[in-house]
């Protein structure tokens, strides 16, 4: 049997990161391929950096689309929150339209999960500067949501895949409960990997996680039509 017959997904990073592809192609359904390409804008996460990554991120739609994938997702949500979110919604209906395929964004997903989950109000973790995170708060006001809180763990960009599981769940619970609660919990981006808390904190805190890979797995499927629930990675993937 061939590979990827159930589906092709290209994959665009911007950064070289490793763990986000890895564990991307470890919850695929069997019968799905991956084509990633990688931009690697993201080196240090400053802004002007950010802001370029949606620029490469385009080129690599095109060939992924020449490519003949069958959907394309969009990795990385701060390059595309900072072009506001109508700026953003544009920007992937444009290229649906040009390269007539299916795309998603980070932020796309997120914003997908949280009508999914019911969420109106959320309380949100990041591993940037807090400048940043007013601007990535901004978003989803713009996208119709209260945000209780959107702040940022203290630690450089290049170590927050170091950063561990424990202390990501002490800082969202710290968070939330400071925020005065809401309707999830939204942790923002794919270079930390939240994944082995995420159950263990929708059972203490009530209320749904909604972190990065869960989010663009249930955005993939969607779009590839194939029906597939897990358990232990959280509500969201246990929706049908």
């Amino acid at each position: 049997m061939s590979y990827g017959w159930r589906g092709v997904v290209g994959m665009v990073s911007p950064t070289y990161r490793v763990g986000g592809l890895e564990r991307f192609i470890r919850m695929l359904p069997e019968g799905i391929g991956v084509i990633p390409l990688y931009g690697g804008a993201i080196r240090s996460g400053t802004e002007a950096e950010l802001r370029r990554a949606l620029e490469v991120a385009e080129e690599k739609v095109a060939l992924l689309a020449e490519l003949n994938a069958d959907v394309i997702t969009v990795d990385g949500a701060p390059p595309v929150m900072l072009a506001g979110y109508r700026g953003s919604m544009e920007v992937v209906e444009r290229l649906q339209t040009k390269y007539g395929k299916p795309v998603s964004t980070a932020p796309i997903s997120q914003i997908e999960a949280f009508q999914d989950l019911g969420v109106k109000r959320l309380a949100g973790i990041t591993y940037f500067p807090n400048e940043l995170n007013r601007k990535f708060a901004q978003y989803f006001v713009e996208a119709g949501y209260e945000v209780a809180a959107m702040e940022g763990y203290p630690t450089a960009f290049t170590d927050a895949g170091k950063i561990p599981a424990g202390e990501i769940y002490a800082f969202a619970k710290k968070v939330f409960r400071e925020a005065g609660g809401a309707d999830c919990v939204y942790m923002m981006g794919g270079g930390w990997d939240p994944q082995p808390i995420v159950a263990m904190l929708e059972g203490d805190l009530g209320v749904p996680v909604v972190a990065a890979l869960p989010a663009k797995m249930r955005a993939v499927l969607k779009r590839l039509k194939v029906q597939h629930t897990y358990q232990g990675y959280g509500r969201l993937l246990e929706l049908s």
